[in-house]
């Protein structure tokens, strides 16, 4: 019961703020209907300005042609023919002010009578200071004083005609007065006009009485107490219903709640659905009753005459909207329209992009200066100015979007995406430019700053790069245009990618020796190329070395570290094998009586270390 008078007492606060709303309705109402009435009072001044002017001329015409004698018949018929073209003005003017009063009329809304809510008739000119509302209110003001009093008598209703106005009496009290202005903008004698509302008031009055007199108040009160039955049973056994429903549930629904999963992830257990169910019937439920007591309420408050606006407030609040969204709906429809199409031409032209861009990944379609591993991001690029070139064109027939909250909140989201992606939209710019360079592809083998690595990802914002030591190391693309790039896969399958390594050998060795060798232990490798050949460069002749940088051919650029690692172990076994000893950078030793520098198992067996050569010199 406390959510029922919960409800009835929101009910009520929205009906005081529905009268609000009426009378600034009114009050705007009011405002147009004084314009035009203002505008119909000034052409009928006009009317009575233009006709005075004319009836002084024509008495003075009349007065002229009187004093004038049978001999000046020349100068009578002269006057008497700018008397007829008066004549002829007046009724061309009546005419057309007729016309424009007709026009006002026909788009013009009256302020209405109106007496225990029934209209009686409309009010559309103004007396002195009173506007047709004022005038109407008091009106209506005075017929519900003379009916709550119980001194209305329709036998002391009568009409009083005078100069001015006709004016309609009860006993002594002015109900309403019908002026000229009302006579020329309802097109009708003031009197006949005057007689017709007296009619009207009477029948209205009548009415009244018969739907409030002592048998209809009975019939309401029966009528009263039936609605209030049916309205408590039908709760009662809307309360049965969902009651019966959930021990129907509890009892045999069970086996249709198995709960909800999918694949190997659960979303709802059964308990977690079988109470979701329960949860689900419950605000039905509760909606139902909402629902019942809504449609109760208007019915009882139709019942009484006193209460039947609240009835239509009420049934208002939902038809209202509901009138508004459908009329809303399809007044939409056009710019609905619209919208598809847009839609359907940018998804298709964006398909059709998609197919250029793979038949040039592909090589079927080739264009001049355009790379086919551009294919791909060009396409993303087309595809992201396309996508927000058909949002720009489709906003302003989006629903809302000319409210200034709506432009209020876009602008607050770009500002904040602007200040805060400052260095997103640089990377994402940096991105763009790496791919239009051409510095790297997937799967090159490169050098980024003091990383290298095999390129693994490229994206608008980061490059990946996976080391030799499965490290994935991620570089922002602003980096990357910032510092300089190393790519030793771009050449290595066409020219080949050039290893180099230096070793030191002192003088005393032959130099086309340390060549024979360096050459031959970069021959052994098998990643390493036999055209071109390896060959050695003698890049300086230092104190006590000479350098040797040997130079060798290969495919494999990601197997680089591998290839280093096997040409210096052919090198060492070359020079031992050789017997070169590779002493640099320099040795500070005494070479007599020292074992060589050569690992034991490539001397020969009988190989002994040299004794210190000392010479001692015998006296006579």
């Amino acid at each position: 019961m406390k959510s029922v008078f919960s409800f009835l007492l929101l009910l009520l606060v929205s009906l005081a703020g529905y009268s609000q709303n009426d009378s600034l309705q009114q009050e705007q109402q009011d405002s147009i209907l004084n314009l035009k009435y203002n505008e119909r009072d000034l052409l009928i001044s006009q009317a009575d300005s233009a006709h005075k002017a004319d009836s002084i001329a024509q008495e003075q015409l009349n007065r002229e042609i009187a004093a004038l004698q049978a001999a000046d018949a020349a100068t009578k018929a002269k006057l008497q023919g700018k008397l007829d073209s008066i004549k002829k003005a007046q009724e061309a003017r009546k005419a057309r002010i007729k016309a424009q009063v007709d026009s006002l009329r026909s788009n013009t809304v009256g302020a209405p009578v109106v007496f225990h809510r029934d209209t009686i008739f409309y009010i559309y000119a103004k007396l002195g200071p009173y506007s047709p509302s004022d005038r109407a209110a008091g009106i209506a003001n005075k017929l519900n004083a003379l009916v709550g009093d119980n001194d209305y008598d329709e036998s002391l209703l009568f009409v009083y005609a005078n100069e001015e106005s006709h004016d309609l009496f009860h006993d002594q009290t002015i109900v309403l007065s019908i002026t000229d202005r009302d006579a020329s903008w309802l097109g009708e004698p003031r009197g006949q006009i005057a007689e017709q509302y007296k009619a009207k008031i009477i029948k209205s009055v009548q009415e009244y009485k018969e739907r409030t007199g002592l048998l209809a108040n009975l019939k309401r009160i029966g009528m009263l107490i039936l609605v209030v039955a049916m309205f408590f049973f039908g709760i009662k056994y809307l309360n049965k219903g969902f009651t019966s429903i959930n021990q129907w549930l509890l009892a045999k629904g069970k086996r249709y709640i198995k709960g909800v999963s999918f694949k190997n992830y659960e979303f709802l257990s059964e308990e977690r659905e079988e109470q979701l169910v329960k949860w689900a019937l419950k605000v039905i439920k509760w909606a139902c009753i909402a629902l019942v007591i809504y449609l109760a309420l208007p019915v009882v408050f139709s019942i009484f005459p006193a209460t039947k606006g609240v009835a239509s407030t009420l049934f208002g609040y939902v038809l209202n909207p509901l009138k508004r969204y459908g009329l809303a709906i399809l007044g939409y429809i056009p710019e609905l329209i619209t919208i598809v199409v847009i839609i359907l031409i940018t998804r298709y032209f964006v398909r059709f992009l998609r197919f250029l861009s793979l038949e040039v990944a592909s090589g079927k379609l080739q264009l001049p200066g355009f790379y086919p591993d551009w294919a791909s991001p060009t396409y993303n690029l087309l595809k992201i100015v396309i996508y927000a070139f058909a949002f720009v064109v489709i906003f302003p027939y989006l629903p809302g979007s000319d409210s200034p909250i709506f432009q209020g909140v876009s602008v607050f989201f770009g500002l904040l995406i602007s200040l805060g992606s400052s260095s997103a939209i640089g990377n994402i710019i940096a991105g763009l430019v790496i791919t239009y360079m051409r510095s790297f592809k997937i799967g090159d083998r490169v050098k980024i700053g003091d990383t290298t690595g095999d390129v693994i990802e490229k994206t608008m914002l980061v490059t990946r790069l996976r080391t030799i030591k499965n490290e994935d190391v991620t570089i922002p693309n602003a980096a990357i245009l910032n510092g300089s790039t190393i790519n030793f896969s771009s050449s290595a399958k066409n020219l080949g990618l050039v290893l180099h390594s230096t070793v030191t050998i002192g003088y005393d060795v032959p130099w086309r020796q340390v060549h024979e060798l360096l050459i031959s232990a970069a021959s052994k490798i098998e990643q390493v190329k036999s055209e071109p050949k390896p060959f050695v460069l003698q890049t300086s002749l230092d104190d006590f070395y000479v350098s040797y940088q040997i130079n060798a051919y290969t495919e494999s650029a990601a197997t680089a570290a591998k290839i280093y690692s096997e040409l210096h172990a052919n090198i060492q076994d070359a020079f031992n094998e050789a017997g070169v000893e590779i002493l640099s950078p320099h040795y500070r030793a005494a070479r007599d009586g020292n074992m060589v520098t050569i690992p034991a198992s490539y001397l020969p067996e009988d190989y002994k270390v040299p004794s210190f050569n000392v010479r001692v010199d015998k006296k006579d």
